[in-house]
């Protein structure tokens, strides 16, 4: 018997499937790794995720990590902080957008906010996998068991770019 190389299409249908179980996770969001394990040197994912879904403010040092991601599906606005939490740069990436992925090195502080329902993320980063440690959650972003204030970060986020693509259109 011999090892057939794996091989897997990114379609409609996983990407349905992965978006269906999203919708059932309290965090509104489900990974689909392509990874056989998380101990591999590269990590590669879909992140499907739901208007909604709280991804605090991050970075990935301790141990340094750099990603990559492209939108497949649908739209996510990224914002990208310095050391001392001001905003350096927010983006529109996906659908209908200019941009449709990004690049980000190890240590710069990030997050972004899912704009439409079913937003497929491929991502890429080096492994193994290293949950997100205290040190690397930014500390102006909410306590994810916070509710309220996650629920009000998530909508002053979605707000914000929802103004900015409301500007451009005037443009």
């Amino acid at each position: 018997m011999t090892n057939r190389p794996k091989i897997e299409f990114i379609d409609r249908e996983l990407m349905d499937d992965v978006a269906r179980q999203a919708r059932l996770s309290p965090r509104q969001r489900m990974n689909y790794n392509f990874h056989r394990s998380v101990d591999e040197a590269v990590n590669r994912l879909l992140n499907v995720m739901h208007r909604g879904s709280y991804l605090p403010v991050h970075r990935h040092l301790n141990p340094d990590r750099s990603e990559s991601i492209v939108v497949v599906r649908g739209r996510v606005g990224v914002t990208i902080y310095d050391d001392a939490g001001a905003e350096v740069e927010c983006r529109m990436v996906g659908e209908g957008c200019d941009c449709v992925g990004f690049d980000i090195e190890a240590g710069v502080w990030h997050g972004l906010v899912v704009l439409r329902d079913d937003t497929v993320l491929f991502e890429v980063k080096q492994g193994p996998y290293a949950p997100i440690m205290a040190e690397n959650l930014a500390p102006w972003t909410p306590a994810v068991d916070d509710a309220v204030a996650v629920e009000r970060f998530v909508a002053e986020l979605e707000s914000k770019f929802e103004v900015n693509n409301k500007l451009k259109q005037y443009e």
